[in-house]
């Protein structure tokens, strides 16, 4: 009970400043929360469609498996239906690589969404803190200016210890959205490294398949 009250003192104390640091904390959090979810979602789905995928490429049945990647919505889904459709038409490895990665490109924008958000409103935090802090120091020293001499420096430290208030609480906003942005960027460069290797990973496979005939003979 003495922390919880020891915290809203603390926030009582920081001034005005301290409730849009508030939102945009919860701003943040909210964002972090839908990427997290979003992006082990977007995971899960890509590895689900890739275990899905495997037997077909290595049969060589490349109409079956455009009919199940055209059904998902996973990531990787369209990718390889770029790259399933180009190998009807195209003659050379490259041709199909080209789509799939113009396919990729269309991806990432997906993966990528809203993330430096968090590292935004975390800078916008701690100037908020700052922001504050300034104004209740220029509030201090008029308050201090017109004392009694004699209480001065009480005075003034007092109020230099609740100015800081602000900068402190956009200090503790920040932090923890900075390390969310980090992890949010982590976890989407690991999903886009993964449809990159299974864009290599089928791109052999196609090459393995037309290959085949000419050993063969």
């Amino acid at each position: 009970m003495d922390v919880f009250g020891a915290i809203v003192r603390f926030f009582q104390q920081g001034g005005v400043f301290m409730y849009p640091i508030l939102i945009v904390f919860g701003l943040g959090l909210a964002i972090a929360i839908e990427r997290w979810t979003y992006l082990t979602v977007s995971g899960a789905s890509n590895r689900a469609l890739w275990k899905k995928i495997v037997p077909f490429l290595k049969a060589g049945n490349f109409q079956e498996a455009a009919a199940v990647t055209t059904k998902s919505k996973a990531a990787i889904a369209s990718i390889l239906t770029y790259g399933l459709y180009r190998v009807k038409s195209a003659r050379r490895r490259d041709d199909v690589e080209k789509a799939m990665e113009e396919s990729l490109m269309e991806v990432m924008p997906r993966l990528e969404k809203r993330t430096h958000y968090l590292a935004t409103l975390a800078n916008i935090a701690t100037l908020l803190g700052l922001l504050g802090t300034i104004i209740g120091l220029i509030r201090a020293f008029t308050a201090v200016s017109n004392a009694n001499p004699a209480d001065k420096a009480d005075l003034l430290s007092a109020s230099i210890s609740v100015a800081m208030n602000t900068t402190a609480f956009g200090l503790m906003v920040a932090i923890p959205l900075l390390l969310l942005h980090a992890l949010l960027q982590t976890k989407t460069n690991q999903i886009v490294d993964s449809l990159e290797m299974a864009s290599v990973k089928f791109l052999n496979a196609i090459t393995e398949r037309q290959l085949k005939p000419a050993g063969a003979a």
